[in-house]
């Protein structure tokens, strides 16, 4: 499969706040057969073009350097590349002005400091020195696949205690469901929008001058000695980034030792928590590969075999709107040809295979829970929990068989709401336990931690620092109530993963299909399975042209 992936972007919006559904198409069921990438790598020039990678290329570096595979064959993107154009960020904000009019509303655009507050003096109270940062980041997770998230099916043990003792974020969402596009917000705190990391092997933000104030340089920089192992999902990081580090994912199973992936990140994890310098703060990151899929393989799923008992004898619950009423509810453009239904069709198109899937994919989430706890079990041997910020989170949410989807891309709850579990010893006692329900999302990762190694997030770092929502609760009063959602396709052509935009609020969500000029409403709070759309209802026109409005503006700032 080639690796080179470019971005096209059209900006338009409806006329008419109300929109005609086109006549549905006959949705047959077929599929195509897929194929998988090659492999080529060069150390030396990392920051080269890069062409593709094996699914299950492991590759194993000696400190202070980093090698991995290029491209996650068949579960990131389809099988194959529609190269189209990227547009440039001038032209996209012209085209939002016009747009800002057509909504019908000439008032001026919000700058973006509506979306960053990140130079705003964090209200946490300043602690000795800074602390040691633990990020355990999973992927391809629904915020629903946790005990302490109210699944009573999935065992997650320690992941349940982290949040008693700590804090969970119950609307934590990502601002665009897709790996490596998520990841590179990660690194950068920043929107898509911003960092441009539209194909997967992005070389943009690694560039000197932009990763110099991205988080794991600047973390670098003040003296934090860094690792980072698992899925990485990007070009090399400059040099020295890392003193330790290890970049592998793909499949599930190692093909050099004999060993699950996630075996393999817990070792790793630990074997640097044991041999670190004890007189310099860390940053670890567990980057795991799992609960991702293999899409190229029919079994899609492959926990470790001393987990096969788990769940054996259980009924996985199946999802109230996996169903076909819920699939003809999706606009009249998802067909047999999307990518998400193609998905489904591997994974969920009948109960016996849900039932296989679904238990070996919640076995995966249960060897990523002992994972994490056995790494936070070392930080409590070696005395230093209270000096440590404990991170959990992924990368994007999941569809299991709701709508009739797989996978992600979409602007649903199932897609965009990820777990956000955080330990951190400034919190108050009173707070420990406490859920928080305000929005949080993947772009305040970066200043969240800076913030805690004492470190001045820059300002083009879109996110704030949500530590201030547990060291100082009033702070919730001025916390974000909204945000933009977006999901700028670069693969969108033979494989109909179509570009989707939303904002989104507790009381209603308005989504954008751009290509098709299509949109909808949702009122959460008593459609929650987002079925119900209300963008013909006359008393639903006011609200929608205001929501058109604040999307426009929350959309200029995301650039």
């Amino acid at each position: 499969m080639p690796g080179n992936h470019a971005h096209i972007r059209e900006l338009t919006m409806p006329d008419n706040p109300a929109h005609i559904r086109s006549p549905r198409r006959d949705r047959n069921e077929s599929g195509d057969a897929r194929m998988t990438p090659s492999r080529k790598t060069t150390l030396l020039l990392f920051v080269g073009s890069i062409l593709g990678y094996s699914v299950a290329s492991i590759l194993h570096m000696h400190k202070g350097i980093s090698e991995q595979p290029r491209v996650d064959a068949v579960s990131d993107l389809p099988l194959h590349i529609v190269n189209q154009k990227h547009e440039g960020t001038k032209s996209r904000v012209k085209e939002l002005e016009r747009l800002l009019e057509d909504a019908g509303d000439k008032k001026e655009a919000t700058p973006a400091e509506e979306i960053s507050h990140s130079t705003t003096t964090s209200s946490a109270t300043p602690t000795k020195k800074p602390l040691n940062i633990v990020l355990l980041y999973a992927d391809d997770w629904s915020y629903k696949t946790l005990g302490a998230a109210g699944n009573s099916f999935v065992k997650t043990p320690n992941l349940d205690r982290l949040a008693k003792t700590g804090v969970m974020f119950s609307h934590n969402c990502v601002t665009t469901s897709i790996c490596w596009q998520s990841r590179a917000t990660l690194y950068t705190g920043q929107y898509v929008s911003r960092h441009k990391a539209f194909k997967i092997e992005s070389k943009e933000f690694l560039a000197e001058k932009r990763w110099n104030s991205t988080l794991y340089s600047l973390l670098s920089q003040n003296g934090y000695h860094n690792g980072f192992f698992g899925k990485w999902h990007h070009a090399f990081p400059p040099e020295g980034t890392f003193k330790e580090s290890q970049f592998y994912y793909g499949d599930h199973w190692m093909k050099g030792p004999k060993m699950h992936v996630t075996e393999k990140n817990e070792k790793d994890g630990l074997r640097f928590l044991q041999n670190r310098p004890r007189e310099k703060p860390f940053s670890l990151t567990v980057s795991f590969f799992a609960t991702h899929a293999l899409d190229g393989n029919p079994e899609q799923y492959i926990p470790m075999n001393s987990s096969m008992p788990l769940y054996e004898n259980e009924v996985v619950p199946v999802p109230a709107n996996a169903n076909n009423a819920s699939w003809d509810n999706l606009p009249y453009f998802f067909d047999h040809r999307n990518e998400g239904r193609y998905r489904w069709k591997a994974r969920y198109d009948t109960p016996t295979k849900f039932q296989k899937m679904m238990k070996n994919y919640y076995r995966l989430a249960t060897e990523v829970d002992t994972a994490c706890g056995k790494i936070i079990d070392e930080l409590e041997r070696q005395g230093i929990m209270n000096e440590t910020l404990v991170i959990f989170t992924t990368d994007n949410g999941n569809y299991h068989g709701e709508h009739q989807l797989a996978d992600k891309w979409y602007a649903h709850e199932e897609s965009i709401r990820v777990p956000l579990i955080v330990h951190d010893p400034r919190m108050p006692p009173s707070e420990a336990g406490i859920p928080n329900s305000d929005y949080t999302l993947n772009i305040d990762l970066a200043p969240t931690i800076l913030s805690a190694a004492q470190i001045q997030p820059p300002d083009h770092m879109q996110g704030e620092d949500f530590s201030q929502l547990y060291i100082d609760p009033e702070r919730t009063k001025s916390w974000r109530k909204e945000f933009y959602y977006e999901w700028q396709s670069t693969i969108f052509g033979k494989f109909h993963i179509p570009d989707v935009e939303a904002l989104v609020r507790k009381d209603y969500k308005y989504i954008y299909w751009p290509q098709h000029k299509y949109e909808q409403l949702f009122h959460l709070p008593t459609d929650r399975l987002e079925e119900n759309d209300l963008i013909n209802v006359t008393e639903k026109q006011e609200i929608i042209k205001s929501m058109k409005v604040r999307f426009l503006d929350l959309k200029k700032a995301a650039l």
